[in-house]
């Protein structure tokens, strides 16, 4: 595709003449009413007349309940007996009273003590007359002069406090769901099944194809896409279709969501963006309803473009074991997805844009022609796209003039834009640090050496601890200028690191794809002559090379269980991919007798490198004895230094041990 026809094909949309695109989604009328902007929640009250009974039932919940405890009570009064009501009133302690049948209320005068309990003292009392003769009592209050009523002397409770308190809590209540449902839109409760996709329209800043850089590859399977939301019927015309999915796989970092962005920015149509966990809840058809309502919203907001990232959340091929129910919520969800990518309603002026690390645990229904259509891999950079990442991530960054982007980037192999770009920002940290005008060179090589070999520790080492590893990285250097072919040494330090107290740095002159049985087993001999010059020259060796057996053993098992390096196995792949589980797909296991042979060849590959790592610093303990000196006098050796040391040329770029 030439540029020209690139550019011819992106028009701006105020530049294009004639009428809009003819879109027209399936299930919806041919010409939608005007929608009004989607407001961010909803009215003051839902309007589900579900809302209002259960509105209802609680007001009346609560004046029961209140009516039951505090309704009719009024004032709280005193029990006392007849026999001492009748001891106050020949006292002439009682100072009014009421009776309705048999019983009587009424105040004292002066507070009475009841009981033993000298603390406490009542002023308001209730009795019950019995009914065993006529004893004149109201001869007796009537002498007394006490007065005599013919109401009950409780008060009823005010109306004001019947509504404050009877309606209060609940009033409260509901103020408290609306709150909610102002806040959540839909409300925590009804709003559970509602997509909480991030909807971007007409941002100033969005993200264009000028912000993407490196991929240029995946770049072109997308301006297609642009090109058929802005101008639809020049592929009409010729009975063209978009596709319904493009799946953006790669490995992390490599600019697959930057990527979905600038083809919304680009085509200026609303981007609807989420994570693929975000579907999923622990109440099975929660991310089914999420699907339909995130569908409905990209369909009335036609053309849009449906960004899932991480998609390999809800993707998985299903197994055939049924969950809870016949299925699960997650497949519940993806069976959701399948049927609005390409079911009886169809999505058209949608497409959906999907990114994920793992393509091939994807469920195959999900990869088929009529879902996601193209597949496009974003692979990591090489040497000129680091160039051109770097000059975007750099284009707000003074640089200095003695900055080379371009030895940065050869000397960033493996590196994917977001380790650029943090690569970028850690330089410009530490010239910030040193109160610089400018970004120089020398910021970049150390946030690289921070980057790749990690922060520098201030820690202090004993000096016999301090030459041990000295030699240690010393037979790292040796070993790997020595081996061939190799990845030529580029610095070695003593400096402590991260969690290393040491650090010997190779990397290749040039992006490597592909490698032979003889450059793995020259990267095992060089990891493994940190070992080897430690027995070689002090007769032992140490815990520091814990990291070193690790990487070793890895690599050794990769040769023989996946690569078919091993005369004994042959060329069968014995072992999955780091990551991907247990088992190798399609097959259920390997027989005992092939693991022990795999362990087998293992040991015997690190055996072998391990003897021709003590032959050749034997052979060349001079060399190494000599660089060991100088590392301990100057610390950290860069490339020059190192090949001088050992009295070898440097060689015409990542690997830490």
């Amino acid at each position: 595709m030439s540029d020209s026809d690139s550019t011819s094909r992106i028009v701006p949309e105020e530049d294009r003449q004639g009428p809009p695109p003819p879109w027209r989604v399936e299930g919806l009328p041919d010409e939608p009413p005007q929608l009004a902007p989607r407001p961010s929640g909803v009215g003051l009250l839902p309007r589900e007349p579900r809302f209002w009974i259960i509105l209802l039932g609680l007001l009346l919940l609560n004046w029961f309940i209140y009516s039951w405890f505090a309704g009719g009570q009024g004032t709280a009064r005193a029990r006392v007996s007849y026999s001492q009501f009748r001891t106050e009133v020949d006292a002439g302690n009682v100072e009014e009273v009421t009776s309705v049948g048999s019983a009587i209320e009424g105040s004292f005068l002066t507070p009475v003590k009841l009981g033993i309990d000298a603390g406490v003292t009542v002023v308001l009392f209730r009795t019950e007359r019995p009914s065993l003769g006529d004893d004149k009592v109201i001869d007796v209050l009537l002498a007394k002069g006490v007065t005599v009523n013919a109401q009950s002397l409780t008060r009823p409770v005010p109306f004001w406090q019947n509504l404050l308190f009877g309606f209060g809590p609940t009033v409260l209540l509901v103020g408290l769901f609306v709150v909610m449902f102002r806040r959540g839109g839909a409300g925590a409760l009804t709003g559970m099944g509602r997509s909480r996709a991030k909807r971007v329209d007409n941002e100033p800043k969005r993200a264009t194809f000028a912000d993407v850089a490196g991929i240029d590859e995946a770049e072109d399977e997308l301006i297609e896409i642009v090109d058929f939301l802005r101008n639809p019927e020049r592929y009409q015309r010729l009975g063209a279709t978009i596709p319904r999915g493009v799946l953006l796989s790669g490995p992390p970092g490599t600019g697959k969501t930057l990527l979905a962005r600038a083809v919304a920015g680009e085509a200026g149509v609303p981007f609807f963006s989420l994570s693929a966990s975000e579907f999923v809840e622990m109440i099975v058809g929660v991310g089914a309803s999420r699907v339909r309502d995130l569908f409905e919203q990209a369909k009335k907001a036609a053309p849009a473009i449906m960004f899932i990232d991480e998609l390999d959340a809800i993707g998985r091929a299903r197994s055939s074991g049924a969950g809870l129910g016949g299925h699960d919520e997650r497949e519940q969800t993806l069976n959701q997805i399948l049927t609005e990518m390409d079911g009886f309603a169809g999505a058209a002026g949608v497409i959906v844009l999907a990114a994920t690390n793992r393509p091939e645990i994807l469920d195959p229904a999900l990869l088929r022609p009529g879902r996601f259509d193209r597949h496009v891999v974003v692979n990591p950079p090489d040497i000129v796209g680091r160039r051109a990442i770097l000059a975007v991530h750099s284009r707000q960054v003074p640089l200095d003039e003695d900055v080379d982007l371009a030895a940065v980037a050869a000397s960033t192999p493996g590196m994917v834009g977001a380790d650029l770009r943090n690569l970028v920002n850690e330089a410009a940290l530490l010239a910030a640090r040193r109160h610089r005008g400018s970004v120089c060179q020398a910021d970049f090589t150390d946030a690289f050496d921070k980057v790749m070999l990690g922060t520098a520790r201030a820690i202090t080492v004993s000096p016999a601890e301090r030459e041990r590893t000295a030699v240690h990285e010393s037979g790292h250097a040796v070993t790997g200028i020595l081996m061939n072919p190799a990845d030529p040494v580029r610095k070695v330090s003593i400096i402590p690191r991260g969690a290393s107290l040491g650090v010997t740095l190779q990397a290749p002159a040039a992006d490597r794809y592909d490698y032979d049985e003889a450059y793995l087993r020259g990267r095992i001999v060089m990891t493994l002559g940190g070992r080897a010059a430690e027995e070689l020259v002090y007769g032992n060796v140490t815990t520091g090379a814990e990291s070193d057996l690790e990487k070793v053993t890895q690599i050794a098992r990769q040769m023989v269980g996946r690569w078919g390096m091993s005369a004994v196995i042959g060329p069968v792949a014995v072992l999955p991919r780091p990551g991907d589980g247990p088992l190798l797909p399609g097959v259920d296991a390997t027989s005992p007798r092939t693991q022990e042979l795999v362990d087998d060849e293992v040991r015997r590959i690190l055996d072998e490198c391990y003897v021709t790592a003590l032959g050749l610093l034997a052979d060349h303990r001079d060399r190494l004895e000599a660089l060991a000196r100088l590392l301990l006098e100057r610390e950290t050796l860069d490339e020059p230094d190192i090949y001088a040391a050992v009295g070898f040329a440097r060689p015409g770029s990542s690997t830490a041990s």
